[in-house]
């Protein structure tokens, strides 16, 4: 049952970050306006040269529930989204949605992961629990995500099965209590980043089974530097994680069990 102490999702607004997704992202915007058509569409655009900003402003100039943030460039996942949250909250959303515009992530998902928001303060759309799968993925991507997942989960000790998931809904007063302002992360390692925040800060966060669907058109983002910096940054998270617990230990010995 929804927790009724969580006040309802009245005004949804769903970022959709792009960078030369021309093609993908009239497909995405539309799949949205017609599974959640209460929901406002806002598309933060890097300053795609294939000329996918003024895909956008197409789109926004025929459906008032459209929106654009036209950006300077191509500065990051992390740094879109945060463009996205920062304007959403300015304009009292009350759910932020994200979601990707190259068709891995599908719209016809976001009424589950909506209901199951009003009950939660995070909700990951997940592949990697029951009931959730990934379609046209090699083995070895599926290795590295699973993999990933399970390195983050073990260093960090998070319950959390799919912290790296891209396809999420944030209640804006959880954003508000994570502590955005010296978020620093890049690329993937931005979900993680904020996936530990989440916990850290006590919210709850719910996985909801998605299928995920490998992208038909274009390329994908996902490049050896946004590996190395995930792994970089996790690997710290976790180190400093854990000397805190030994140093806790130290001083309130009936505590090990949690180690």
């Amino acid at each position: 049952m929804p927790d009724t102490t969580r006040p309802p999702l009245a005004r949804v607004a769903v970022l959709i970050p792009t960078y030369n997704e021309r093609e993908n992202l009239p497909v995405a915007v539309h799949g949205v306006r017609e599974h959640v058509p209460q929901a406002d569409v806002v598309v933060l655009d890097d300053a795609s040269p294939d000329g996918t900003g003024e895909v956008a402003d197409a789109l926004a100039a025929q459906d008032p529930q459209v929106h654009v943030i036209h950006r300077k460039g191509k500065e990051g996942l992390g740094a879109a989204y945060l463009a996205g949250f920062e304007w959403a909250l300015e304009r009292g959303y009350d759910a932020i949605v994200e979601m990707d515009a190259d068709g891995s992530h599908r719209p016809e998902h976001l009424p589950a992961l909506l209901e199951a928001a009003a009950g939660a303060d995070l909700v990951i759309g997940s592949r990697w629990v029951s009931g959730g799968k990934v379609v046209n993925w090699p083995v070895h991507r599926k290795a590295l995500s699973v993999g990933g997942n399970l390195y983050v989960k073990v260093l960090l000790g998070m319950p959390v099965n799919d912290a790296t998931a891209g396809f999420r809904v944030y209640r804006a007063a959880a954003l508000r209590a994570m502590g955005l302002q010296d978020v620093a992360s890049h690329g993937y390692c931005f979900q993680t980043d904020l996936t530990w925040r989440a916990v850290r800060a006590g919210l709850l966060v719910v996985e909801v089974p998605i299928t995920f669907v490998e992208r038909e058109i274009g390329t994908s983002k996902m490049d050896g530097d946004v590996v190395t910096e995930s792994l970089r940054r996790i690997t710290g998270w976790g180190l400093r994680h854990r000397a805190r617990q030994v140093r806790d230990l130290a001083r309130r010995p009936e505590r090990w069990h949690e180690l």
